[in-house]
């Protein structure tokens, strides 16, 4: 691994930036931050379909990112997808303050390059689908934050697809 490479495992990058940093054949977790629970997701190791993982209750900071850390090393994962919550005009409010500072702390502790995708609307789109699925509102409350992980993640892996197929294209283009 380049020391390029190397100094950017453990940050808060930028979409190109992550995408370059990302081990080969590694899983990404997305991460859907509530006050409450964490949502998370993972993908499959070719990146290409997002599945929920497990909603996890909220505790202490400390107990929330190693647990979070502890999956990522028992699944073999490269790397985060964090839903960054902005506000419809793209501003940052509270929530997304408070995920930006929940991927701080976890970048101090992860080996792995972090992303904070825009995840504006996800949780309208989740809940859309549950709905349509029938799920009971005991079941959607249940579930929510996991389906919104899907969500974001599923939305950062369609960028990268469209993003391989484009360099597929136009070899040219990476240089």
């Amino acid at each position: 691994m380049s020391s390029d490479r190397a100094e950017r495992r453990g940050s808060v990058l930028a979409y190109d930036d992550f995408e370059n940093s990302l081990p080969r054949d590694a899983r990404l977790i997305g991460i859907d931050v509530g006050t409450k629970t964490l949502g998370l997701a993972l993908s499959d190791v070719t990146r290409t379909i997002a599945s929920g993982l497990v909603t996890l209750r909220r505790r202490k900071l400390a107990d929330d990112l190693g647990r979070v850390l502890e999956l990522a090393g028992r699944l073999g994962v490269g790397g985060f997808v964090i839903g960054l919550p902005l506000n419809l005009d793209g501003s940052s409010g509270p929530r997304a303050q408070a995920t930006r500072a929940f991927a701080r702390n976890l970048a101090k502790q992860a080996p792995f390059p972090i992303l904070l995708w825009d995840e504006r609307l996800s949780t309208a789109a989740a809940e859309r689908s549950l709905l349509e699925a029938d799920a009971s509102r005991r079941r959607r409350a249940a579930v929510i934050d996991k389906v919104s992980a899907v969500w974001i993640l599923q939305g950062a892996l369609d960028r990268m697809s469209v993003a391989r197929r484009s360099r597929a294209r136009d070899p040219e283009a990476q240089a």
